[in-house]
């Protein structure tokens, strides 16, 4: 298949496949908890999207090491496992949705800016790891999202044109790294109220509202 005539997928992970917004806060709230640092609801629903490393230095600032930032997003990342371990909870739609872009030929991949031991712990655990054609995580690029390099690596390794492209989104950064990639954005307002996903194509409830004519649809829009 020539490379502008491959349709793709990609997902975000986290409020997107899988409800793991609880896991993530406590997980945060254990390591700042350490620093006598209180780390609010809102906090975490405006970081939604960020590697761990920026969101250390957003709450503890640029003067912070390199070696105690390793050590915090470390034992976070080892809390948030633990927590989540036997509690992985998918959202409605997500499931039919993956195993239906499988039987219609579209290319798929998850871009998430999680650690690879999370997105493998959560599709393993879903059953779906195979599904998708390609995943990369946040920590295996240099500029996280809202920077749209993640994105286009995941259209690259997939062989299809950003134009062709269709993120899948919860999360304020998610949504302009797409825009800046040139790619189609569905927002789900899993964690982000509607107006603060505005940058989006399409702005839904519930994946269970979409359809393969609806991505259709949405790739064929500005052709």
């Amino acid at each position: 298949m020539a490379k502008n005539e491959v349709k793709a997928v990609i997902w975000d992970m986290d409020g997107i496949i899988a409800n793991t917004a609880l896991y993530h806060l406590k997980g945060w709230q254990i390591v700042f908890q350490n620093r006598q640092i209180t780390y609010t609801e809102e906090e975490y629903r405006l970081n939604t999207g960020k590697r761990s490393d920026n969101i250390v230095r957003d709450i503890l600032g640029e003067k912070i090491t390199e070696e105690e930032i390793n050590i915090i997003t470390r034992t976070k990342a080892e809390a948030f496992r633990k927590l989540i371990s036997q509690n992985v909870e998918t959202y409605p739609g997500v499931i039919k949705l993956v195993t239906s872009l499988k039987e219609y030929g579209f290319k798929t991949a998850i871009a998430s800016s999680a650690p690879m031991a999370n997105i493998e712990l959560i599709t393993k655990d879903l059953k779906i790891h195979d599904y998708f054609d390609f995943i990369i995580s946040g920590w295996d690029i240099t500029r996280s999202k809202p920077d749209p390099e993640i994105f286009l690596l995941a259209a690259q390794n997939l062989g299809a044109e950003a134009k062709n492209c269709i993120v899948i989104e919860d999360a304020i950064v998610g949504v302009a790294a797409c825009r800046r990639a040139g790619m189609h954005c569905i927002a789900v307002t899993n964690t982000n109220p509607r107006e603060d996903l505005q940058g989006a194509d399409l702005i839904i409830d519930s994946l269970e509202e979409i359809t393969i004519d609806d991505l259709n649809t949405l790739l064929n829009q500005h052709k």
